[in-house]
């Protein structure tokens, strides 16, 4: 992770990529030896001066630290099945988020690394955190399942590649000196879409992202053939164990038909929604 970083850092000064692989081999790795409290603690401390000094990278060793201890704790494995507390969550949330944003909006120039901005941005990722967490309890629950999956398999290779559209949309646009939020939000929200559409694309014919698949040959030292889908069964019908695909929201069978195309072969629902993100 860290050579992908540093060539990352060329296209992109200041991104967190290489951040990530440096904090996750420093403080990461040893704080597994740990007893979980004191994960907690450390996380808890450590946030604190990073939010006082305007977040950044700083933020990375406690929010690792954190969500360590989270899954230490179980709360992760939990938190799908408390729509309850995720509701609370949810309202604390976006009781912080909304007035932060607010006044981080008011001047796009001095938003980024200050006090405000990273409250801003931690509420505003209770507020996602929560919401799909609540989602999840409802109808769509298959269409999410459906939209994130690809893109959380395909995790490395959609966030390098993103820099690389977001390279030539910042061009193109001129970002760099736009002081508008629109353009902005609109070529993020183009971005992900076309990378959901491509990253759908590619998992009918393959089980791995190319940048999933050269970081497991890299360290594991080993060159396999990129695998093909595990879904493959000619001639199969799409099944679900616990509803049929009649029952499903027409959204959800819609995106579910683009995904998993009915000749493609037979997937459960199950697969789809426990299926982990492959970085």
């Amino acid at each position: 992770m860290i050579p992908l970083g540093i060539i990352h850092q060329i296209l992109q000064p200041g991104e967190a990529l290489l951040p990530y692989a440096i904090v996750g081999l420093v403080i990461l790795l040893p704080s597994s030896w740990l007893p979980r409290w004191a994960v907690a603690v450390l996380g808890e401390v450590s946030l604190v001066p990073a939010v006082v000094f305007g977040g950044g990278f700083l933020l990375i060793p406690s929010m690792f630290l954190i969500g360590s201890a989270l899954v230490g704790y179980g709360v992760v494995d939990r938190a799908e099945n408390a729509p309850r507390a995720m509701g609370v969550f949810f309202a604390v949330s976006a009781a912080i988020a909304i007035p932060t944003l607010i006044i981080q909006a008011r001047d796009i120039t001095s938003s980024g690394f200050s006090i405000v901005s990273t409250v801003a941005g931690l509420a505003l990722g209770g507020v996602y955190i929560s919401l799909v967490l609540l989602a999840l309890h409802t109808p769509i629950r298959g269409a999410l399942a459906a939209v994130f999956a690809p893109l959380g398999r395909m995790a490395l290779t959609n966030y390098i590649g993103a820099t690389i559209l977001m390279l030539i949309g910042g061009l193109i646009l001129d970002l760099p000196h736009s002081t508008s939020w629109t353009a902005t939000v609109l070529l993020a929200a183009g971005i992900l879409i076309i990378q959901e559409l491509l990253s759908a694309l590619w998992l009918r014919h393959y089980t791995q992202g190319p940048l999933e698949y050269l970081w497991r040959w890299v360290t594991w030292g080993s060159r396999s053939p990129l695998p093909y889908p595990f879904r493959i069964m000619t001639n199969t019908e799409v099944s679900y164990p616990s509803q049929s695909r009649s029952a499903l929201p027409r959204l959800s069978r819609a995106i579910l038909r683009f995904v998993n195309p009915p000749n493609r072969g037979k997937v459960r629902v199950s697969a789809v929604v426990k299926m982990p993100a492959v970085n």
